[in-house]
């Protein structure tokens, strides 16, 4: 199985399952892992040992009235098509 981690990663997710399950006090969990204590209280309050994704949920991909409004009709007075109006 190919293990996907965030480029930032500083722990894997045998660790964090380390982490989840210890009663050891999170400085000296911190210590031993070398990771901040803010890094194990958040893996910690975690259900899960995988990276969250960071894709943005809502791409803003959409045009508002007026910018559509432009595209139109520089396409008629140009006669161009959507793929050649973004190259001008």
């Amino acid at each position: 199985m190919h293990l996907r981690l965030h480029k930032n990663a500083t722990t894997t997710p045998r660790i964090r399952a380390e982490i989840q399950v210890s009663k050891e006090p999170m400085r000296v969990l911190a210590q031993r892992f070398g990771v901040s204590v803010s890094t194990i209280a958040r893996w910690k309050k975690r259900a899960s040992v995988h990276d969250a994704s960071h894709t943005p949920h809502r791409l803003q991909t959409t045009l508002t009235p007026a910018q559509e409004s432009i595209v139109l009709v520089l396409r008629k007075s140009l006669g161009l098509s959507l793929d050649d109006l973004l190259a001008v």
